[in-house]
């Protein structure tokens, strides 16, 4: 049995949770979100636990079981706490601001970039370099976040462009000839 798809999933105070055949409503402080999981897989909701089962040990079913669990233990996780990425503009002159829902980024262009937020998704700016984004969607924060970053990621010189807070840049030497004899 898989160790992930095994484990029961304990519903929080404050979060309520519908199962409808295989689609599971969660609904929270945060947000409410709805999936629809694989007709194969047993979803219960016994007491406040939510449980997980498959039907055989395939290589299918197997690789399903976790996914199930671990995906609807995201949508509890996001529904009472949320998620969020952090990010973080390096660059002379670079900088971030947020004008009504638009993150507006100066990233070295000859125009500013203009990043409307999306539905589900907010936008922290608490510092002319920092981006802290906000949501409900696991999936739908990493996606955006990555979007971000791709207006201009970190080059591995001088490190500059928009990176994740905890992301190590590889720093690489200049000109092979330089400070030699």
């Amino acid at each position: 049995m898989s160790r992930i798809g095994r484990k029961p999933i304990a519903v929080p105070a404050g979060v309520e949770v519908k199962l409808d055949g295989n689609t599971v409503t969660v609904k929270g402080p945060k947000g409410t979100l709805t999936q629809s999981f694989h007709k194969d897989m047993a979803i219960t909701l016994e007491g406040g636990v939510i449980e997980v089962k498959r039907p055989t040990d395939g290589k299918e079913h197997r690789s399903l079981h976790g996914l199930t669990r671990t995906l609807i233990a995201n949508m509890i996780e996001g529904c009472s706490n949320g998620f969020k990425k952090e990010l973080e503009v390096n660059g002379v002159g670079y900088r971030v601001a947020k004008q009504g829902t638009n993150l507006v980024c100066t990233l070295g262009f000859s125009h500013q970039v203009i990043i409307p937020e999306i539905e589900g998704i907010t936008i922290d700016v608490p510092a002319p370099n920092k981006i802290i984004v906000n949501g409900a969607d696991k999936q739908k924060v990493g996606q955006f976040a990555a979007e971000i970053r791709e207006k201009r990621p970190p080059e591995p010189y001088k490190g500059k462009g928009i990176k994740y807070v905890d992301e190590v840049i590889i720093r690489k030497e200049g000109k092979a000839g330089k400070g030699k004899k």
